[in-house]
C-alpha cells in the first residue's frame, strides 16, 4: 500500500508538533503540505529538512490555507489534519466541509501519540479562549512552586516565526535572550515577564527537546499554553481559565472545550468585570460539561504606574493584539482602567490608524476605538508608533503584558497597566490547589 498523503492545517504550531510526534519518519504517511492561516508572512516558507527527519529531503512546503482545495486536488491529498486553535466549531466543520468536499478526509489529533511523557511533575495551564488569563495564572502558581524552595521551568506554546532550525529550542533566562532570537512583541510579551521574576522559559519547535532540557534544570514543568490549545505535554495537573466576558465561548471554540472537559481544575477569571447572569451562566456551563472539575472564582487585579495621569485626560488605549484579533475581544485592562479612572475620552484609533493597523481593523472590524499592539514583524511597529503619534492623546494606556514602552517610540507621557490573578476571598485558592497536588506527587 502506498503511504497516506497529509495536509497539515496550521498556524505555525500545533502543526509542526503534530507532525514531529506523529508523521515524522512514519513510513506509512506522506506530509505534502503544511497550511498556514492567523500569524502574517508565514506562508511561503519551508518546513526545513533538517527538521522534517530522513524522509523529507527537501523539507515540507507552507501554503496559504485559502487554496485548501487546490491543494487536495493537485497533490492527491487523502487526509486534511486541523492542527491550530481558537477557532469557532463552526469554522472547523467548515475546514471540514471543504475537506470532504474535495475528496479528502479530515481528522482532528488527540493527546494519543501527541503527548509527550515528562520526567516529572507538570502543571497545565490552558484556556478556553485567547486573552482568559493564563499567563496571570501560570506566574501565580510559579510563585507559590517557588516559595516551597521548588526549581520551576514554563514551557510556552510555540511561536516559530523566524527561522525555524535556529528556533528549534528556545530558553529564555535573561534580556539578551529576546535580542539573540530576534523576538516579535507577541514573543517578548510572554517570555517577559518570567524573565523580570529570575525564571527560565523555554520554547520552539522541537518540543520533545525542549522537555528534556527543562527537565535538566527544574523540579517541576508549567505549560504556559497559547492561545487555547491542549497541552503539548502530559499533565499531571490540567487547569482550564475561563472568561465570563465572553460567556458561552467555553462550549463553543475549539480546542478550548476539549481543556474545559479535560480540567482537573477550572479558574473563572474577571470575575469582578462581569455581570453576574454571564458569570452565573459559566458556571452552570462548568458543571454541566466537568461536573468533578474543582472552581476558582479569581478578579484580575489591576495596578498601574501611574493612576493619578489618567482622570480628566484624553487617553489611547493600546491592548494585546492577539487577544483583540482572532482572541475575539474588544478591550482589555488597559480600557477598563480608562474607565474605572475617569478618562475624559478615550480616543478612537481608527482614523489615525496606517498601513498594516489599519488593514487589522478590516479584518478585525470588532476592535472598535482599542488600538491592537501588533508586532510581528517591523512594518507593524512602525504603523504602531505612527498611529499612535498622530492620534494626539494626552496619555497613551499601556495595557499589554509586555512593556510596549521598551519596544514602541510613545512620544507623550505612557501609563502601563499591569494585571495579577487574585482569588475571591472564602473560596478555594490556586495555593490550596498546589499544596494538594505536591503532597499528591510526594506520596507517589
Amino acid at each position: 500500500m502506498r503511504a497516506q498523503k497529509v495536509l497539515i492545517l496550521g498556524a505555525a504550531g500545533r502543526d509542526f508538533h503534530n507532525f514531529n510526534m506523529v508523521f515524522r519518519d512514519n513510513p506509512d504517511f506522506e506530509v505534502v503540505a503544511f497550511t498556514a492561516t492567523q500569524i502574517p508572512r508565514i506562508d511561503g516558507r519551508m518546513y526545513p529538512a533538517a527538521l522534517a527527519g530522513a524522509l523529507y529531503p527537501d523539507g515540507i512546503p507552507i501554503l496559504p490555507e485559502v487554496d485548501l482545495e487546490r491543494i487536495v486536488a493537485e497533490r492527491e491529498v487523502d487526509v486534511v489534519v486541523f492542527a491550530y486553535s481558537d477557532v469557532s466549531h463552526e469554522q472547523v466543520m467548515h475546514l471540514a466541509a471543504r475537506s470532504l468536499a474535495a475528496g479528502a478526509e479530515f481528522r482532528l489529533l488527540g493527546d494519543r501519540g501527541t503527548f509527550i511523557e515528562a520526567p516529572l511533575p507538570v502543571i497545565a495551564v490552558c484556556a478556553a479562549r485567547t486573552g482568559c488569563g493564563k499567563s496571570q495564572t501560570s506566574r501565580k502558581i510559579a510563585s507559590i512552586l517557588r516559595g516551597r524552595n521548588l526549581k520551576v521551568s514554563a514551557i510556552r506554546h510555540p511561536m516559530p516565526y523566524g527561522d525555524l532550525i535556529a528556533q528549534r529550542v528556545q530558553r529564555f533566562g535573561e534580556y539578551a535572550d529576546l535580542v539573540r532570537h530576534k523576538c516579535t512583541i507577541e514573543e517578548i510579551e510572554e517570555y517577559e515577564q518570567y524573565i523580570e521574576r529570575g525564571m527560565a522559559i523555554y520554547a520552539g519547535v522541537d518540543y520533545e527537546a525542549i522537555v528534556d532540557e527543562a527537565a535538566a534544570e527544574s523540579d517541576v514543568i508549567i505549560w504556559d499554553g497559547g492561545n487555547n490549545d491542549i497541552p503539548f505535554v502530559r499533565p499531571d495537573l490540567y487547569i482550564c481559565v475561563l472568561d465570563p466576558l465572553r460567556p458561552g465561548h467555553e462550549l463553543k471554540y475549539y480546542p478550548g472545550e476539549v481543556n474545559l472537559r479535560a480540567a482537573d481544575l477550572v479558574v473563572i477569571n474577571k470575575v469582578d468585570q462581569a455581570a453576574e447572569a454571564d458569570l452565573a451562566a459559566v458556571v452552570a456551563n462548568v458543571q454541566a460539561a466537568n461536573p468533578g472539575a474543582c472552581i476558582i472564582e479569581a478578579e484580575s487585579r489591576i495596578t498601574l504606574s501611574d493612576p493619578k495621569a489618567i482622570a480628566g485626560r484624553r487617553v489611547l488605549v493600546v491592548e494585546d493584539g492577539p487577544t483583540l484579533t482572532h482572541g475575539g475581544m474588544s478591550y482589555g485592562a488597559g480600557y477598563v482602567a480608562a474607565v474605572r479612572l475617569g478618562a475624559s475620552e478615550i480616543i478612537d484609533p481608527r482614523p489615525f490608524a496606517e498601513g498594516p493597523i489599519r488593514d487589522a481593523y478590516a479584518s478585525y472590524p470588532h476592535m472598535g476605538s482599542i488600538l491592537p499592539a501588533l508586532g510581528y514583524y517591523p512594518e507593524q511597529l512602525q504603523a504602531l508608533e505612527a498611529t499612535i503619534r498622530r492620534a494626539g492623546a494626552d496619555v497613551v494606556i499601556v495595557g499589554t503584558p509586555v512593556d510596549l514602552r521598551r519596544y514602541v517610540k510613545i512620544d507623550r507621557p505612557a501609563v502601563r497597566v499591569t494585571y495579577e490573578l487574585e482569588e475571591r476571598p472564602g473560596q478555594l485558592t490556586l495555593e490550596q490547589v498546589v499544596e494538594r497536588f505536591l503532597d499528591q506527587t510526594a506520596r507517589e
